[in-house]
Parts: C-alpha cells; structure tokens; sequence
C-alpha cells in the first residue's frame, strides 16, 4: 500500500523502469477517462498497451466499467498516454495511491493533462447530456494527496492552486466547441467521497456553497498535476439533475447511457483540442 509515509520516489523509479523494458514511448499529453469514456481509445492509433495488473505499485480498477489499461498512441498525428480507467477514493485506495498515476505520466514526459469524468449538475442552467468545463473546485473528499511525507524532487509543498484548470485551455476549447457546433458550460465541480449519492440537503448544501456539478474524483489528480507542474483541463460530462425539489431515485444504468450518449462530443472536442496542443 501506498500512504501518506511512503518514499514515493522509489516507487516512482521502479515503475519507470518496467514501462521502459516495454516501450520507450514518451508524450506530451495524457488524459484521464472517467465513467462510460472509455471509447475515447478507439480514436488513438495504438502503439502498446499495458493493463495496470502488468504495472509494478499500480491500483487495480474495481469498478466495473473502468478498464484498467495504459494506452500508448495518437491522435491526430500527436503522441498521447491514456488511462482508460481510473481509481477513487471509495474503493478504499489512499489519496496517494489514487494520484499514483498522474506522477507516472509525469515522468513519462506529460506537460498537459486532460482529465475527464461523470458528475450530477446542482445547477438548473447545465442540464444532463451537457459537456461542462472545469473552471474551479471545491474539495470536499476530507484528505488531500500532498499530506504527509515531502520529497521536493516532485514539486513544492505549497503549491499554488489559484487557477488550477487552466484558463488558456479552457478558452480553447470555447473556441473549437463554437466551431464544432457543440455547446458547452463552465462550472465549479465539487468531489465528495462517494460511493453513495448526496441527499437533497447535500445538494443544497453543494449549491449554496458554489459548485455547480458534484462527482467522486478529478480534484486529487488535479492537485498533483498541479504540485509537478502540468497544465489540466477538466471536462465533465453531465449525467443526472440534481434538483433538491425534484429529485428523482438515481440509476447507475441511466448515469452510464447518458454519458455514452455525450461521448461523442466529448470525443470530437478532444480529438481537435489535441490536434492544436
């Protein structure tokens, strides 16, 4: 197990040395999917791909629909790294073995990181089926993957989170959504534990403090993004209404269709965000 004690960085250099006895591979971009996006891989002209099972000091994907693989390819004729599956902290993993991943991009030569995810709007004017752009969020999870044991090879202590999704990525993808003819919000995303769903004061609670969308990962991988240095973009994928007035019994079943039904947009908006990194 990996926890807030443990020389990361030795790990970190056993991991590197087992991917590079596969592949020398190394990309600029690496992207994160979430909950029903795993299609995404179909664009990406594949070079290799290691389950994580086959990754020394990797979290195995328990969730039944992440995959649990490390995609080495391209798109749009640019090198990319993806993980088609990702971990939270409701499978009991720790923060830091939840954002384990994200340092081993790093090293595999990743500057920008695209996180994805499925999450439930607070928010009447972002409606389900929608693509929301993260701008800000609010950490609600009760931990932080940054405490304990510091090594300053992986970046301060303190770092800055004042514009922790980046604002030049975020106006790029306004730009290519308008062109594309796909309609897109910005939003405040809130990260709560989970597994189980918030209860009407919950969602209350979540709207009067400023979030808009709520879901159960994305901020402890964009906290150490953060820490090494990368430039993240989020994007959500609206899957349910959470209105405290009419609130409806949630299914994962309808949670998953919905974000299939929206992949495809997320799926152009990235293809042609890559192709302009």
């Amino acid at each position: 197990m990996i926890d807030k004690n443990t020389d990361i960085r030795s790990l970190i250099d056993e991991t590197i040395r087992s991917i590079r006895s596969k592949t020398d591979f190394s990309a600029d971009t690496g992207i994160i999917l979430g909950t029903g996006l795993g299609a995404l891989v179909k664009e990406i002209d594949t070079v290799l791909v290691i389950d994580y099972n086959d990754i020394p000091h990797f979290p195995l994907a328990t969730v039944e629909f992440h995959s649990g693989k490390l995609i080495f390819g391209s798109i749009s004729g640019k090198s990319v790294i993806a993980m088609q599956g990702r971990f939270h902290y409701y499978e009991g993993y720790s923060m830091q073995e939840i954002t384990y991943p994200v340092r081993i991009l790093k090293e595999l030569g990743v500057k920008n990181l695209i996180i994805s995810n499925a999450c439930g709007s607070m928010n009447p004017l972002i409606p389900k089926g929608s693509l929301m752009l993260i701008e800000d969020h609010i950490n609600l999870l009760g931990d932080n993957p940054l405490i304990g044991r510091h090594d300053s090879r992986m970046g301060p202590r303190f770092p800055d989170m004042s514009r922790p999704w980046n604002p030049g990525l975020i106006e790029k993808c306004e730009q290519i959504a308008l062109s594309l003819g796909i309609k897109i919000y910005k939003g405040v995303y809130a990260a709560m534990s989970g597994p189980s769903l918030e209860t009407r004061a919950e969602y209350r609670f979540l709207r009067a403090i400023g979030a808009d969308a709520v879901g159960m990962s994305t901020v402890p991988e964009n906290i150490v993004a953060n820490q090494l240095g990368m430039i993240v973009l989020g994007i959500s994928i609206i899957t349910d209404e959470c209105y405290p007035e009419s609130l409806k019994e949630a299914s994962i079943e309808e949670i998953i269709a919905t974000a299939e039904k929206a992949e495809p947009y997320l799926t152009a908006l990235t293809k042609t965000l890559i192709s302009k990194l």
